[in-house]
């Protein structure tokens, strides 16, 4: 299991209270990070998960509160961390949302807070993630996508978070050739997860789906000194799934 030294460092996961976002705060703890566990209304399964990174090997842990889709609310909970743990320099962009409804009988209030989530809060944490980053000359910012989005999904249902998740896909790219010579990398990890069910669909790869550990192997591939000329990429994280549709 590749686990790179982040000793020195910070991480910031955003939703990282429970589900995937907890696992990967857990994993960062374990490669020596001081680590800052985000959450937006669920403050006791945060504190649940900051005792879990302790217990991982976090030097130093933080429980910060905010909304991601907010400015105001991204600058306090970044501003929270960096007293507590000192400047961001790992930031992984896992907070998001669903709507899985056939895309006609989304409400528009619902169609915004998908994109806001997945897309939205990616951009305005990666910006105030870069300023700390830019002045140290060092950062690592890790997107979670979803498998296939590369591959041609269709699907006419939960369709503001695929239309999200090519949108982060793309920033990412845009945003990896922007901090080309500021020693930043931004990359994407996009799993194909379920979270909280062992049942698997016919089609699943491998019988079954990614695991938390298998996407906290990618994250932390991403993280890690050796991966300093990666920037841009995305790591589908899926099996080899190749879907026709869903």
């Amino acid at each position: 299991m590749l686990e790179p030294d982040l000793d020195g460092h910070t991480a910031l996961v955003t939703g990282s209270s429970r589900g995937l976002g907890s696992a990967l705060a857990r994993s960062l703890a374990a490669c020596g990070a001081s680590v800052a566990v985000h959450y937006h209304s669920s403050a006791e399964a945060a504190r649940e998960t900051a005792d879990a990174a302790r217990d991982a090997g976090a030097p130093a842990v933080a429980t910060v509160q905010g909304d991601v889709t907010d400015p105001d609310g991204v600058d306090a909970l970044f501003a929270a961390a960096e007293d507590e743990l000192g400047t961001v320099d790992v930031l992984v962009n896992n907070v998001g949302d669903f709507a899985p409804d056939h895309w006609a009988d989304i409400a528009f209030a619902d169609w915004n807070r998908v994109l806001d989530t997945n897309l939205t809060g990616t951009y305005l944490c990666s910006k105030r993630a870069l300023d700390g980053m830019r002045d140290q000359g060092w950062g690592r910012i890790v997107n979670v996508g979803y498998a296939s989005s590369e591959k041609g999904l269709v699907s006419p249902k939960n369709f503001p978070y695929f239309v999200a998740k090519q949108g982060v896909l793309m920033f990412t790219r845009m945003l990896a050739a922007d901090t080309q010579d500021d020693g930043v990398t931004v990359n994407a990890v996009s799993p194909y997860v379920l979270e909280n069910s062992d049942e698997f669909p016919e089609d699943a790869p491998r019988g079954r789906w990614a695991s938390f550990g298998d996407v906290a192997q990618a994250v932390r591939f991403f993280c890690d000194e050796d991966s300093a000329y990666i920037s841009g990429e995305n790591v589908e994280v899926d099996g080899g799934w190749l879907p026709e549709s869903v």
